[in-house]
């Protein structure tokens, strides 16, 4: 490994809660910023209680500045923004592109923007890595990790609680239908940014967020396709009982009468969040079910042991094409 321990990384704001997770890797962080809304240079916003390890830079700043990594999150840092504010020298530095979502445009057959052997491509789940089509770059996957508020689930709520962001702006990928046909029947509160147009909460403070949905009875997901949702692992380390479609990465990793239920028959979910509703001690059992799986699989030392030991093999180029991942998990604590 190199001797140096706080590696300097230099990645863009694209997802808020994602990127501050990852902050909590013993490294330093830069951000480059823009006075616009462009994507990807908000840098320091006032949403989270940043560390002092995660530093705002003027976008112009960066071709001046020292890195150990460059962090791409999205196509456009990839095929745009590299070339705009990066340096020939800071271009040819070890690499890693962080993909956040599954393949879109067909869910088998899509190649990856990314297609360089000197590029890690890392995937937040195993789902993402199975469906794309990784061309010629190295992958790993790294699961989500999520800090633990404690456990805080109470349930006294005979309602459950859905955190969805832009559900009417992304419709059936995000289950906007699912959402409607499950809140004829069943009494649904939904959270997020724009929630509001269904008559929704609007949205919550991230900070705020673990206590008020531990009032609920239980959690819905009525996501179609994406990735697992940080909102789902929030919801199991605060101990509700989840409920969703089987779907993508959901369907490892909620068990059936454990942790919650899942399954492609929405109607069977609705009779489980009927029974729910009538039965709080269920959902009492079910809600330490989730909390023991998000406990082993999301908890944050795991989180950041992982990137910090790939971004170590990155700039050390010690890593094996398709074979990281169980390098790295063999050596992972629980």
């Amino acid at each position: 490994m190199t001797e140096r321990s706080n590696l300097r990384v230099l990645t863009w704001h694209i997802h808020g809660s994602y990127l501050y997770y990852l902050t909590q890797t013993p490294c330093t962080f830069y951000l480059p910023h823009k006075n616009s809304k462009e994507e990807g240079y908000g840098a320091r916003t006032p949403s989270f209680p940043w560390g002092d390890n995660v530093i705002s830079v003027p976008a112009e700043e960066v071709k001046n500045l020292e890195f150990d990594v460059i962090l791409f999150q999205s196509k456009k840092n990839y095929t745009h923004d590299q070339y705009e504010i990066l340096s020939d020298k800071q271009r040819a530095l070890p690499k890693i592109y962080l993909e956040h979502d599954p393949p879109r445009e067909v869910p088998t057959d899509t190649k990856h923007v990314v297609d360089d052997p000197n590029t890690l491509l890392a995937h937040v789940t195993h789902f993402n890595r199975l469906m794309w089509d990784n061309n010629s770059s190295p992958t790993t996957v790294i699961e989500h990790g999520v800090v633990d508020p404690g456990y805080l689930y109470k349930g006294t709520l005979d309602k459950g609680i859905v955190v969805i962001n832009g559900i009417v702006k992304r419709g059936r990928r995000l289950g906007l239908d699912v959402f409607k046909k499950v809140r004829e029947e069943i009494p649904l509160d939904i959270v997020g940014m724009g929630s509001e147009e269904v008559g929704g909460l609007g949205d919550i403070n991230n900070r705020k967020l673990p206590e008020l949905i531990s009032q609920y009875r239980f959690f819905f997901n009525p996501i179609r396709y994406t990735s697992l949702g940080l909102s789902v692992c929030e919801a199991m380390m605060a101990g509700l009982p989840i409920v969703g479609l089987a779907t993508t990465e959901m369907s490892i990793t909620v068990t059936n009468g454990q942790s919650g239920y899942i399954s492609t028959d929405v109607d069977f979910l609705i009779e489980k969040m009927k029974m729910l509703l009538n039965n709080p001690d269920k959902a009492q059992t079910l809600s330490q079910g989730a909390r023991e799986t998000a406990l082993q699989k999301f908890n944050m030392k795991r989180f950041t042991n992982d990137w910090l030991k790939i971004f170590h093999q990155v700039v050390n180029k010690t890593y094996v094409n398709n074979n990281i991942t169980e390098s790295i998990y063999s050596e992972s604590e629980p």
